[in-house]
This record gives C-alpha cells, sequence and structure tokens, in this order.
C-alpha cells in the first residue's frame, strides 16, 4: 500500500449525499498516522464563490498541481488509504498555514 504524507493533494472518488453516484474530487491529506490503513482529508472545490468562514481560495493552487483556480472547503472525512485514485501534488506552505488556521475555527481549538 503506498504511504501518503501531510497536505499531499489526492485525488479520491466522493458519493452524493444521496449515495446514487460519486464523482471523482481533489482532496488535502490532513493526517495519514500510521500504521493506519485510514486519511484524514479536506474536500477541495473550484466553486469559489459563497465560502463559509475557514473556506479559503488556494493562493498557490497551480503549485499544487491543481488545472483550475480552487479552494479549501470546510469539512473532514476519513478514508482508506485505498480509495485514493491519484497524488496530484502538494499543498504549498502558505496555503498550509491557512488550512491550519481554518482546522483550528472548524474545531474550535484556540
Amino acid at each position: 500500500m503506498p504511504n501518503y504524507s501531510q497536505y499531499e493533494i489526492i485525488l479520491v472518488r466522493y458519493p452524493f449525499s444521496n449515495l446514487s453516484s460519486s464523482k471523482v474530487r481533489p482532496a488535502v491529506i490532513v493526517n495519514s498516522s500510521y500504521p493506519s490503513n485510514d486519511l484524514l482529508i479536506v474536500p477541495i472545490t473550484s466553486r469559489l464563490v459563497g465560502l463559509l468562514p475557514g473556506e479559503f481560495v488556494l493562493a498557490e493552487w497551480q503549485t499544487s498541481g491543481l488545472n483550475v483556480p480552487s479552494a479549501i472547503k470546510r469539512g473532514i472525512y476519513t478514508i482508506e488509504q485505498r480509495l485514493v485514485q491519484h497524488t496530484i501534488g502538494q499543498l504549498a506552505p502558505s496555503d498550509i498555514a491557512k488550512l491550519t488556521t481554518a482546522l483550528r475555527l472548524w474545531l474550535g481549538l484556540s
């Protein structure tokens, strides 16, 4: 099984909320604790309007391997590593700092 690193950007198959189908979408790994086969991920979206508190547009989306302007979306999901379709890049340091702040906000940590 491949090893994944914190802040890697991956493609993963997300189910629709009604579970009728699914679609491959990008996400960033926020925790890849070994020896677990699970990853904690945060979704990435190309929808840049109407962002909620803590959501933000990636400053360095191209450097990170994304092909369109993208934003971090509020949500933390646990997936099995086997669900990763492909690794596409690494989150840039300036965006890592913003993500860390967002996670603290979403989780109510000071």
